[in-house]
């Protein structure tokens, strides 16, 4: 079945109908023309999740705040307090990254939006290329570790886990992650010859008073909406679906104010939304068929065969699955990997007694880095379609290594101190 899907692919055939394709195919050889009622039971089920309802309006949250131009305000006033330091226009950068990141959930487009505004002004200032793409890819890969992202939520989903828990575990590693994002830029900055324009501008010659009140307007505004939709989730007085209305009617607000709420804005939006939820629940659909007939043809007593096989403990089992997950990365989008692979994985880290919780976290780190990690990198093909045209592949590659070997930090973190990933969710999470 793997083999299948792979070459499906590689013939050009869209993620969702390939897994659909190569399900329905295998699935005829155990139920006949009864495989027909298999699937529709599969879109069934998955239609009647309530949990998937969450993906809808977080999608619209970020389409609002981008098309609204609320990202372009942040972006000027976290241009104006951080970009006077060393490399301060990339720092600017990742750190917005990681706020566009909390306030969209969505991998790819966090990528886009801040290339978009970064890359020129980063240019115009004279930085190497391969930082400009290191900074902005690396950056983009956030959506995939930063709460509310909608990995989290499918992830939640697919492993019958709570999106809140999921949500306070990532919280610590995201910090690490950003944290050592951030240093890695401060140290460069600080080590590049001086004859390297990395001193912001920005911001020079305005009042401390006027800088207060840019702050209070372009930042305010979506800190509020970050807490509001993650405090109400953890704090357990709503549910992740509650809360991400409660996003999507923050957003729209928010461009209300700013007097962006306009017919064409708002049918952009909606449509944008349209578009990448279907193509998300397509795949859950995809998904779920293609890891259906996987079981009722046996598929989990092979590998949990091929473990027994192998003699691992506990330890090898879940360095075992990540590589799995790695390489599944090259070639699927991210909610693919976890269809497919979850409903395999999950019965085996009940048998070895490993914390899901804990493993979870494991998978988000090594989803984020073989989204950077050459030569497939998907981090870079979303690049390549926003970069100037005097970038090259090669600098593009340089730039991602170091945020790699961040994250990789990172995984060791998190394998030697579980702690790191479980602690949290005891102390936060009251409800859901």
């Amino acid at each position: 079945m793997f083999p299948s899907v792979i070459v499906l692919l590689l013939l050009g055939a869209p993620v969702s109908f390939a897994l659909i394709a190569v399900g329905f195919a295998f699935g005829w050889t155990l139920y006949d023309f009864r495989v027909g009622i298999q699937l529709f039971n599969i879109i069934q089920t998955s239609g009647s999740q309530f949990l998937l309802t969450a993906v809808p309006p977080f999608i619209l949250m970020g389409c609002v705040l981008e098309r609204a131009g609320i990202a372009e305000r942040l972006f000027r006033v976290l241009q104006i307090w951080v970009g006077r330091f060393p490399n301060g226009l990339a720092l600017t950068t990742m750190v917005m990254a990681t706020m566009i990141a909390a306030t969209t959930g969505i991998v790819g487009a966090v990528e886009v939006m801040i290339g978009l505004m970064a890359v020129p002004a980063m240019q115009r200032m004279g930085y190497r290329n391969d930082l400009i793409a290191g900074t902005v890819c690396a950056g983009g890969s956030l959506g995939t570790m930063i709460p509310p992202s909608l990995v989290l939520i499918v992830y939640a989903s697919v492993a019958n886990q709570s999106v809140g828990k999921l949500f306070a575990a990532a919280i610590l590693p995201g910090v690490v992650m950003v944290g050592l994002f951030l240093l890695y830029i401060a140290v460069r900055g600080i080590l590049a010859p001086p004859s390297v324009p990395y001193r912001d501008t920005e911001g020079q010659g305005m009042s401390f008073g006027r800088k207060v009140r840019l702050t209070v307007i372009g930042l305010l505004p979506p800190t509020l909406l970050i807490v509001a939709v993650l405090g109400t989730i953890l704090a357990g007085i709503a549910t992740p679906t509650e809360a991400a209305a409660v996003g999507a009617l923050g957003a729209l607000l928010l461009a209300a104010v700013h007097r962006t709420l306009d017919g064409p804005m708002l049918r952009d939006a909606f449509l944008t939304t349209l578009r990448l939820t279907s193509m998300i629940l397509m795949i859950v659909v995809g998904g779920s068929m293609f890891s259906s007939i996987f079981r009722s043809l046996g598929g989990n007593d092979v590998v949990r065969g091929v473990i027994e096989v192998i003699q691992v403990d506990s330890f090898g089992l879940v360095l075992l699955l990540l590589g799995i997950v790695f390489v599944a990365g090259f070639i699927l989008e991210w909610v693919s990997v976890l269809l497919i692979c979850l409903p395999i994985f999950v019965p085996l880290l009940d048998l070895y007694g490993v914390d899901p919780i804990w493993f979870a976290m494991l998978t988000f780190v090594m989803l984020q880095t073989s989204y950077l990690t050459p030569p497939m990198a998907p981090s870079i093909f979303y690049f390549k379609g926003i970069a100037p045209s005097d970038m090259s592949t090669r600098q593009m590659y340089q730039g991602v290594l170091p945020f790699i070997l961040c994250q990789i930090l990172v995984m060791i973190l998190l394998l030697a101190v579980p702690s790191l990933a479980t602690w949290l969710p005891t102390v936060l999470v009251t409800g859901f």
